[in-house]
């Protein structure tokens, strides 16, 4: 972990001075124009439940409501990048969203009125982008509030284990390779990416100042050939910040340092035994095949809680996510189907540290004890929303009270005659947490979330696109409910230029 940095900067350096396979930037022919778009959608749901359904607002980067019924304006600019061989291209985004909801009265406990985001009970208005992305040759730097995606959120996936669409945008600085770029040398059978961000959890709950520290890097290999496999690991921790009773976690720039390299901070409120801050991280194995007009991508992602050491020895390997990915082009009815399984019931074991030798064990995933608030976002999960998100708990209780989860999920999605469509389906069971003793041996509880999403565009109409989501859970989690939203969208092109 502690040459992480040195590495990315060396793979950038070497792959920038011998890159001579990369391709030229265009001349000054060129005449490739760019626009600077505007979208405008209008919403609304309604609701027979006391929630709105799970998957008409889980994985929407927090901008759908937890409420029933609820009315959403949301208003956005984007130019986007357009140049993808030139040695610079931009791109710029503004978006914002205004919610409107019925009142959450089971959110009303002491503990709840110390979130931010409670005085907006009946609605809230929110920045959901406002950044500036700026590619330097195969360097990708970006700067402003916007989501942050690990790149193993495939469309009509559950989400990520790590970081998923599932919580709001953040602050956030990030430099990196983006994109699979060819190592010198390997005539492009060999691509590597990687990248360092840095972001700032201003959710202020149980502390203040609280960082985020992340990098990746990849390695695939195959390059042009029929099959393709791919190896990433991503590294994250929560670091820095002030408790409510003015400790300091670590705010310097040497405790920047044992951040990035894992490293103990030297006291109890600094993890002493483990690494200074909240640290998680994952490693996914992807492996695709493709012809002419389709693609199979099969992949494994492992979650990673703590304790690093323990990379490939196989403590944590029951725990994962398993998914498959078929596209094609040929048949546009159904050109996508995705299917997957989660399962975190295994954390290593129940019991932690229980020979006194191996400090592993009851992982407690998106837990921690000084970060209290764990691996969560203004209540939301960052990581996978199957588990279930505190924004849940109806006593106000802020931090993750189920981390136990099975699942099956299956996505599908089309176009039929011109109707574009998609459609998932996921069953969880819900075994609570193992320092919970009442859901260690029995279920807590399961639940059947479904979701179907049609959109139309009618250029007779103002070229607008109107959409129909119905979502419903069935189970015992969130009792049944169903949730309707009626959608218009409109977007078009404020300016062109040169």
């Amino acid at each position: 972990m502690r040459y992480w940095t040195i590495y990315i900067a060396l793979c950038c350096s070497i792959t920038i001075l011998g890159a001579d396979w990369w391709p030229l930037p265009m001349d000054s022919t060129d005449t490739q124009q760019d626009s600077l778009t505007y979208q405008v959608a209008l919403s609304a749901t309604i609701g027979t439940g006391q929630y709105n359904a799970f998957w008409m607002q889980s994985n929407q980067w927090g901008c759908a409501s937890l409420a029933a019924n609820s009315g959403t304006l949301h208003l956005g600019i984007a130019k986007e990048s357009t140049r993808p061989y030139r040695w610079y291209d931009y791109d710029i985004a503004l978006e914002v969203y205004g919610v409107l909801h019925s009142p959450l009265s089971q959110h009303l406990s002491i503990e709840w009125s110390r979130f931010p985001m409670s005085q907006w009970r009946n609605g809230m208005v929110a920045v959901h982008k406002a950044c500036a992305h700026v590619r330097l040759y195969i360097i990708d730097i970006a700067a402003g509030i916007m989501p942050i995606d690990d790149g193993m959120n495939t469309p009509l996936s559950s989400g990520s284990l790590l970081l998923s669409h599932n919580a709001p945008s953040m602050p956030t600085i990030r430099i990196g390779i983006d994109r699979w770029t060819a190592i010198p040398g390997s005539f492009g059978y060999a691509e590597i990416k990687g990248g360092l961000v840095h972001a700032w959890l201003n959710d202020n709950v149980y502390m203040h100042g609280c960082k985020l520290h992340y990098k990746y890097i990849g390695l695939r290999l195959g390059g042009r050939l029929p099959i393709n496999i791919s190896y990433d690991f991503h590294h994250a921790a929560q670091w820095g910040g002030y408790l409510s009773n003015g400790v300091d976690l670590g705010n310097k720039s040497v405790d920047f340092w044992h951040t990035i390299l894992a490293k103990s901070g030297g006291s109890s409120y600094n993890e002493y035994f483990n690494a200074q801050g909240n640290h998680l991280g994952s490693q996914q194995i992807t492996l695709t095949t493709k012809g002419s007009n389709w693609e199979v991508c099969a992949y494994w992602q492992n979650l990673l809680d703590d304790n690093f050491a323990f990379i490939g020895t196989g403590h944590n390997l029951p725990d994962g996510r398993w998914g498959i990915t078929f596209t094609q082009s040929k048949w546009s009815y159904i050109n996508r189907l995705t299917m997957e399984y989660v399962g975190t019931t295994d954390q290593t074991g129940p019991w932690h540290d229980q020979d006194a030798i191996i400090y592993a064990g009851h992982d407690n995933y998106y837990c921690n004890g000084i970060y209290k608030q764990g691996w969560n976002y203004y209540c939301r999960t960052l990581g996978t929303p199957l588990i279930t998100s505190p924004i849940y708990n109806e006593d106000g209780y802020l931090q993750t009270k189920n981390n136990r989860i099975k699942a099956w999920h299956i996505g599908i999605g089309g176009d039929i005659e011109g109707f574009k469509y998609y459609c998932m389906g996921t069953y969880i069971q819900n075994y609570g947490r193992y320092s919970d003793k009442a859901y260690w041996y029995n279920m807590q509880n399961y639940n059947l979330a479904l979701l179907l999403d049609i959109r139309k565009t009618i250029p007779k109409v103002w070229g607008l696109e109107f959409g129909l989501r119905i979502a419903a859970d069935i189970g015992t989690q969130w009792k049944n409910q169903v949730s309707t939203m009626f959608t218009i969208t409109k977007k078009g092109i404020l300016t062109t230029y040169k």
